[in-house]
């Protein structure tokens, strides 16, 4: 159910019931004015950066798509824009000639928040983010997304299995088990005891943390 809200969210999947507001903004039905709020105001980033981005299209054109699609960027100010993403997400701008096999799999992750966030988005999806990527890359992405967060004031929902994670990035948790909420509250009143079964459950799993990356992540988000 996590990966189903989020793009419930973003009127990718159906929604049977309930209510969905951002800003104020009840996009529970989508009509012609709030779809296009919303794809101006709420992004995401998908899972597996390989499969998200087309082999056949430059950098330079699949960082430039939403522009297109929704601004009357073009020309020489099409490809400044694209230039200006690539450096917010640590790529040179020698990056627009290549396709995406020629990148690895972070490279090809920080393509897609580059694209995520040309339109300027609050919320940012990210949708288990880090989970295709190698160990060794994780980490250096996830610092990256913490610094992003604080340098554009965005509002993430990350949706992810890394308990890890979860303590190292969020302010608010929800626990899911097979789509209903189990628990949800502030990170301190989740991870803190008493514990639902299903929460004691996953906290029992979760491996000791690199006490070093863990300062590392949380001093970029301060």
């Amino acid at each position: 159910g996590k990966s189903t809200i989020g793009k419930a969210i973003l009127n990718l999947a159906p929604k049977t019931d309930g209510k969905i507001v951002i800003d104020g903004h009840d996009i529970t039905t989508i009509n012609r004015a709030n779809e296009t709020w919303l794809r101006q105001h709420a992004q995401i980033v998908f899972q597996d950066p390989h499969s998200a981005l087309n082999p056949r299209m430059t950098i330079m054109r699949s960082v430039a798509e939403p522009l297109i699609v929704h601004t009357k960027t073009r020309g020489h100010d099409l490809r400044r824009r694209v230039e200006s993403l690539l450096d917010i997400v640590g790529l040179s701008k020698q990056f627009i000639y290549r396709y995406p096999h020629e990148l690895s799999g972070g490279q090809k992750q920080r393509v897609c928040i580059a694209r995520a966030i040309a339109l300027e988005p609050s919320l940012l999806i990210l949708d288990e983010p880090t989970s295709a990527l190698d160990v060794s890359v994780q980490s250096q992405i996830l610092e990256f997304l913490a610094s992003l967060q604080k340098d554009l004031n965005l509002t993430y929902l990350f949706i992810t299995h890394d308990i890890s994670t979860v303590k190292a990035i969020s302010d608010q948790v929800v626990v899911m088990n097979l789509g209903e909420v189990v628990e949800q509250g502030s990170k301190d009143e989740v991870f803190n005891p008493p514990h639902p079964p299903y929460t004691e459950l996953l906290l029992s799993s979760v491996p000791e943390m690199d006490p070093d990356w863990l300062t590392n992540l949380n001093s970029e988000r301060t």
